[in-house]
This record gives structure tokens, C-alpha cells and sequence, in this order.
């Protein structure tokens, strides 16, 4: 039932027609068999009938025009007809009182309203509406009349209401989703332009240096060994003072309340299992599964894997919730490494924006630099999935990642 509610609500048209011809047939039927006991001629009936009914099909699409359509045909019935009348006259433009106050507002149809009720009570001064006393006979249509024209108005005041509360949800959601992006967007390039000042400004100037100086101890290394040592003294010089900026940059980055992280090396993805054990060690069950060589992978990309799989695992400590269990597996095969971390946790609030490079967007942003892709989503019997794919071919192309936001 609902569904056909959806299907009806989405096409206005097609319900509206079915009112439209009902109330039609309807209108006729009243018809005596086109005797003129209906107090007018039968093709003006059937006329008045037309414009009765044909205007509830576009009632929703031309809500004004239709509704003063409705209104003459209302007119012809309360002025022409001198028979006892159509149930139709008066349910039609009723039905555009509702309508008029739930689409277009409460000016346009108090208007409809007044003159509509001025067509009804001119029935009263027909010769099929004259018998018995006069005056009662307009305190119970006027009394008829307002409880019906009111109660059209009310539910027109509530449809109305309850269709501006949902455009105007729908509208604050697409501004949330639209600034979700751009926000994605702008945490991005944030991250991108973090990581090429720090490239540039800590490691650029001094690795140029570096490799000049290895390039020209190498060619007087026979000829002059002495200025071949000036050139090796200096690399070690260069590269000690690069060692300090990192530092100094790290110190400004990282925690305050870290213990001495200055001291401890760079993580690798040898490393997995130091992490898998101190995560354990938090109360999170984690199973690991490992397969081929990891010692020998470029320190740049096992730093990559080492992230990824520590960013996953604190997600999970984070939005798990308590009893969560979590499987990491890291599969290297010669061509890529493969990186998947699933949790059976109930995530309570969404994370996909987090600032300075953590969170999804920057694990995006690693797997991306080395051409590879990274997919965060919801698992659809429960928990989060984490995976990640980098290629080991140095002249692979940066991927595209995909997100399914947290």
C-alpha cells in the first residue's frame, strides 16, 4: 500500500484523473435518463458537469486556472439549473479549497472560498430549493457549507505544512551533501599541498645537495681523493641537518603528550605485528593474516601499509563500540599489496572528514600517491570494511579511490 502511495504521490497526474473521472460518472448518473427534471437542458448539464470534473486531473499541475474552471461549472449548476442540483457542484470546488490552501496559499483562496460559498447559497434562491422556511433552510446550508469548506481548509493547512517541512528537509540535505563535498574537496587539497611543503621545504634542497656531492666524490674518488672526502663529509653534514628539520617538523606535528615518539623509527609494514599486538593489548580482538615478504618493500609504501592498517584499527577502537572483534589481511604477491581490515562494531556517528590528514581521507590520499585505490565502507551484514590495494610497479599510474563516507 505504501508503494502505491509512493507511485501515486510521484505522478499527480494519473490519481488526479481517477477522482476526475469518477466524480464525472458520478455527475451523470444524476441524469434522469435526459428527462429536464433536472431543471435544465441535459447537454448544459452534462456542460457544467465537464467543468466540474476535468479541471481535478490538473488540479496539482495548473492549481489556480483549474480551480476557476471548477468554479463556472459550479456557477452554471447554482444559477441555471432550477432541479434539485448535482452532488458534484459542491464536492468539486471543494476539493479546490484544499487544494488552493495546500499549493498556493491562504489569499488566493479565501477568495475562492467566498466566492464559492456566494454560487452555493444562490441555489437557495432557485426554484428547486424554496420549499419550507426560508430562513432555516439558509442557517443549514450556511452551517453545511462551513464545516464543509472548513474542514477542507484545515486538511489543506496540514498537507501544505507537512509539504513544506519535507521540501525544506530536502533542500537543507542537499546543502549538507553539497558541503560535505566541498569540504571533502578542500580537506584534499589541504592534505596534497601539506605533503608537497613538507617534500620540498624538509627534503628537496637538501637530497639535491646530496646527490651532487655523491655525483662528484664519485668522479674525483681516484684523481682527488681529498676532495672526494670534502664530498662525503659534506653528504653526511647535509644529511644530518635534514635529519634535524624532520625533527623539528615531527615535533611541531606530533602530540605533546607522546613519550619521546622522536627516538622511536619509522614504522614499516614489517612492523604489522608489533601493532596488532599493542591494539590487543587495548582490548580489541584482532586476528592478523600475513602472506609473502614485507622486509623488502620499499620504506615509503610499507610506511603506506603500516598507516593504513593503524588508521583502520583506530577507527575500530574508536566507533566499534565494545565487543568488536577485527581481521586484518595483508597479502603481498610480487605485483601489489592487498590490504583488508573488517570489524563486526556498530558505528554510532559518521567520520569521514578528519582534519590533517587522518581518518578516510587520508588513507586516500596514501594509497593514491602510489597509484593505488582505497575503499571504506559499511559491510552489509554489519561492521566496516577497509581495503586497499597498492601496486608494486613503480610506473603504475595513481588510481582513483573510492569512499563510502563514514
Amino acid at each position: 500500500m505504501r508503494k502505491l502511495s509512493l507511485w501515486l504521490r510521484a505522478r499527480p497526474l494519473v490519481g488526479d484523473s481517477g477522482i476526475a473521472t469518477f466524480m464525472l460518472l458520478v455527475h451523470l448518473g444524476e441524469l434522469d435518463e435526459g428527462k429536464p427534471s433536472i431543471g435544465m437542458p441535459a447537454w448544459l448539464y452534462v456542460v457544467a458537469g465537464v467543468l466540474l470534473t476535468v479541471p481535478l486531473a490538473v488540479r496539482r499541475i495548473w492549481p489556480v486556472p483549474s480551480a476557476y474552471v471548477a468554479l463556472l461549472g459550479m456557477a452554471i449548476m447554482s444559477v441555471v439549473n432550477t432541479g434539485p442540483g448535482s452532488t458534484v457542484a459542491l464536492i468539486a470546488p471543494c476539493m479546490m479549497i484544499y487544494t488552493l490552501v495546500a499549493c498556493e496559499g491562504r489569499r488566493i483562496a479565501a477568495l475562492y472560498t467566498a466566492l464559492t460559498g456566494a454560487f452555493y447559497l444562490a441555489r437557495l434562491f432557485t426554484g428547486g430549493q424554496r420549499e419550507g422556511n426560508l430562513a432555516e433552510l439558509i442557517f443549514v446550508q450556511v452551517l453545511f457549507f462551513v464545516m464543509l469548506a472548513g474542514f477542507c481548509w484545515v486538511l489543506g493547512e496540514f498537507i501544505g505544512a507537512r509539504r513544506a517541512y519535507h521540501a525544506e528537509v530536502e533542500r537543507r540535505l542537499r546543502n549538507l551533501e553539497f558541503e560535505r563535498d566541498q569540504q571533502a574537496r578542500i580537506a584534499v587539497a589541504e592534505e596534497r599541498n601539506r605533503i608537497a611543503r613538507e617534500i620540498h621545504d624538509v627534503l628537496a634542497h637538501s637530497v639535491s645537495v646530496m646527490v651532487t656531492q655523491a655525483d662528484g666524490a664519485g668522479y674525483a674518488l681516484r684523481s682527488n681523493p681529498d676532495l672526494a672526502e670534502r664530498a662525503l663529509q659534506a653528504i653526511g653534514s647535509t644529511g644530518r641537518e635534514a635529519l634535524g628539520e624532520l625533527r623539528s617538523l615531527l615535533g611541531v606535528l606530533r602530540d605533546s603528550d607522546e613519550q619521546d615518539p622522536g627516538r622511536i623509527p619509522q614504522p614499516t609494514a614489517a612492523d604489522l605485528s608489533d601493532l596488532v599486538n599493542r591494539v590487543r593489548g587495548l582490548g580489541l580482538a584482532v586476528s592478523m593474516e600475513l602472506t609473502g615478504d614485507f622486509a623488502g618493500l620499499p620504506t615509503r609504501i610499507g610506511l603506506s601499509v603500516y598507516r593504513i592498517v593503524q588508521e583502520s584499527l583506530t577507527n575500530v577502537l574508536k566507533h566499534g563500540g565494545t565487543g568488536t572483534t577485527a581481521s586484518v589481511r595483508v597479502d603481498n604477491d610480487g605485483q601489489r599489496i592487498e590490504i583488508e581490515v573488517l570489524d563486526d562494531g556498530i558505528r554510532k556517528e559518521p567520520s569521514g572528514l578528519a582534519s590533517g590528514g587522518n581518518g578516510i581521507i587520508g588513507m586516500r590520499e596514501r594509497a593514491a600517491v602510489y597509484g593505488g585505490t582505497l575503499e571504506a565502507g559499511p559491510r552489509p551484514e554489519g561492521g566496516w570494511r577497509v581495503h586497499a590495494v597498492l601496486p608494486l610497479d613503480p610506473g603504475a599510474q595513481p588510481g582513483a579511490s573510492a569512499e563510502k563516507g563514514r
